[in-house]
């Protein structure tokens, strides 16, 4: 595992810091270096052992950033990082994990009022302390306030993005030991919830000892939690990760025990118990026989328990996905026969929300389209930001600029293997209007509209905003729909199944955002949009070629809101889709 993603963090601090400082530009630099290094691919240790000039080779980074690298991991610090942090000695990452609190924010509220901690920000502002510091005031104050208490949950989950690469590492190192039969991740990261607590493993073995020994020497360990004869726990890149060995026999009932949800398993269990069985993490086991089923664990004939599809054939229901497992009628649906035939990453035909360095994405159009090619896809829409409301720093295109881009993605388009599309992500404005020429509109391909500012309007305006979008005659995707960034922002409250009814009746696809850090509109938000009729969009919103990947946690998202491949508007061949878009 590289320690990449390690290394980045500590410049997006560096960042952080001097930005609360006061420092101009170089915080910017070091942003961008700190995002460069995390996609880079090839291990960043890798590259420090080689040298500076080694490191430099990532785009992005110079010789003041390659000299602290090396710095790292000869030393295991970078010192002007560490006289930083005595400098200004808060927690920088949970005060700006606060909406409305910036780096400069964070700052200034040390300086004056010593605040270091997200408690300390609490109590100040429930003392009235924040609105008295020059230029905050009372609504900065309750704004602060109001957004503690989810900045403070956000800080006990990850995202899914950041953990499920670490656990994919975890299965590829014990499925390459050949003490292990089977290796899975478990709990609501094989749920593929939005946060996971920590994650969760497990291993199919008879030797025990030797998988836990395995698992604990990994190279990505920082710190042997606890270790045992059949269970470990470790911490790596921050996240805590579990190990349970169990023997292959129980292997599928342990799985379907410990990926849950609680609420699953207790309904499943009360099928169990009506048809004279008893179902635990041991196996599916018949008791109709046995005077005192709850004498053991393991009491009566197994009849099931080596695999999942074992634990659920026993009571006559076929396998339910993972992602359903949440008690949202899976269990009903299944014994009845009418489970949904899920979306799969093979089903994507093309991608309609994509960027570009026209705007604010890494990579020519040509490039983005190759990386399209590579992965097999139909057809390829590039739309880059428009002007508007939330764009800042000259990111969006004006309505020139795009009619520009058309000339030039002709010659890209001429090269292509794919169809490629002419779009363009749109803003909405608070009152719901779009904030492109309706002209320039009318001549793009596909109009993926999305909110980026005002994001903290009531329930009632923020539905009627997207409903208005829904109603512009050129808009075909509302894109992330509410706006939330995971652990960041809540986005906009809105009544999904209005705004989903609205969809379905002006043809416009609701966005299932694959970006970790958005997956908007997330699963059970899915759900009510496909029973209220709306089509959805699985997009990535790529802004470089490896980011088209983020698919994986879109379709996953999509398979939790029960989406089948018609729900999924670039499931659908392009003549299907070309008659769809408006």
């Amino acid at each position: 595992m590289s320690r990449n993603a390690d290394v980045a963090a500590l410049f997006e601090e560096f960042a952080d810091r001097l930005e609360a400082k006061g420092v101009k530009y170089k915080p910017n630099a070091y942003r961008r270096a700190a995002d460069n290094i995390r996609a880079h691919d090839r291990p960043i240790e890798g590259l420090a052992a080689e040298g500076e000039e080694a490191v430099e080779e990532i785009s992005g980074v110079g010789d003041a950033i390659s000299t602290k690298v090396v710095e790292y991991f000869e030393t295991g610090e970078i010192e002007e990082l560490a006289e930083l942090r005595d400098e200004m000695p808060v927690d920088i990452q949970a005060l700006t994990s606060v909406e409305g609190v910036g780096p400069k924010t964070a700052g200034t509220l040390y300086e004056t009022l010593g605040i270091t901690t997200l408690d300390e920000l609490e109590a100040a502002a429930e003392a009235g302390e924040i609105r008295e510091v020059k230029g905050f005031g009372p609504k900065t104050e309750e704004n602060i306030l109001s957004n503690v208490a989810f900045a403070r949950q956000a800080q006990e989950r990850e995202r899914i993005g950041d953990a499920r690469p670490l656990a994919d590492d975890v299965l590829e190192l014990l499925r390459g030991d050949g003490a292990v039969a089977q290796a899975e991740v478990a709990g609501s990261i094989r749920r593929w919830r939005d946060t996971i607590g920590d994650v969760d493993v497990l291993v199919a073995s008879e030797d025990a000892a030797s998988v836990v020994e395995t698992f604990t020497g990994w190279a990505g360990v920082s710190t042997v939690i606890e270790s045992g004869p059949e269970k470990a726990s470790v911490r790596a890149n921050g996240v805590r990760i579990d190990l349970r060995v169990v023997v292959p026999e129980e292997y599928g009932a342990a799985l379907q025990y410990f990926t849950g949800s609680k609420n699953h398993n207790l309904k499943v269990r009360n099928v169990a118990i009506r048809r004279d069985l008893k179902m635990n993490e041991y196996g599916v086991f018949d008791v109709s026989d046995v005077e005192d089923p709850d004498a053991g664990q393991r009491v009566g004939e197994r009849v099931g328990g080596e695999t999942e599809e074992s634990m659920y054939a026993a009571l006559d229901m076929p396998p339910i996905p993972p992602e359903l497992r949440e008690d949202t009628g899976e269990v009903e649906a299944a014994l009845e026969g009418d489970l949904p035939e899920l979306v799969e990453r093979s089903d994507l035909r093309g991608d309609l929300h994509t960027h570009t360095n026209w705007s604010d994405g890494r990579n020519s159009p040509a490039e983005m389209v190759a990386a399209a090619e590579e992965r097999g896809y139909d057809y390829y829409a590039v739309t880059d930001h428009a002007t508007g409301p939330g764009m800042v720093g000259g990111v969006g295109l004006d309505d020139d600029e795009l009619r520009e881009q058309m000339d030039a993605l002709q010659d890209v388009a001429a090269d292509a293997d794919l169809e490629l599309l002419h779009g363009v992500e749109a803003n909405i404005g608070a009152e719901g209007d779009i904030h492109t020429d309706d002209d320039v509109l009318a001549e793009l391909d596909v109009v993926v509209a999305s909110p980026h500012a005002a994001l903290d309007q009531d329930p009632e305006a923020a539905t009627e905003r997207l409903i208005r979008a829904v109603e512009h005659p050129s808009v075909d995707i509302v894109g992330h729909p509410t706006g939330r960034l995971i652990n960041d922002r809540a986005g906009l409250d809105i009544d999904v199944r209005r705004v989903a009814e609205a969809a379905a009746e002006h043809d416009v696809a609701l966005e299932i955002n694959g970006d970790p850090a958005r997956l908007d509109l997330h699963g059970e938000r899915v759900k009510t949009a496909i029973e209220a009729g709306a089509t959805v969009a699985v997009d990535t919103d790529a802004h470089r070629p490896e980011t088209l990947d983020y698919a994986r946690y879109g379709v996953h998202t999509a398979r939790r809101g029960w989406c089948e491949p018609a729900d999924v508007l670039n499931a659908w061949d392009l003549p299907e889709l070309r008659s769809f878009l408006h």
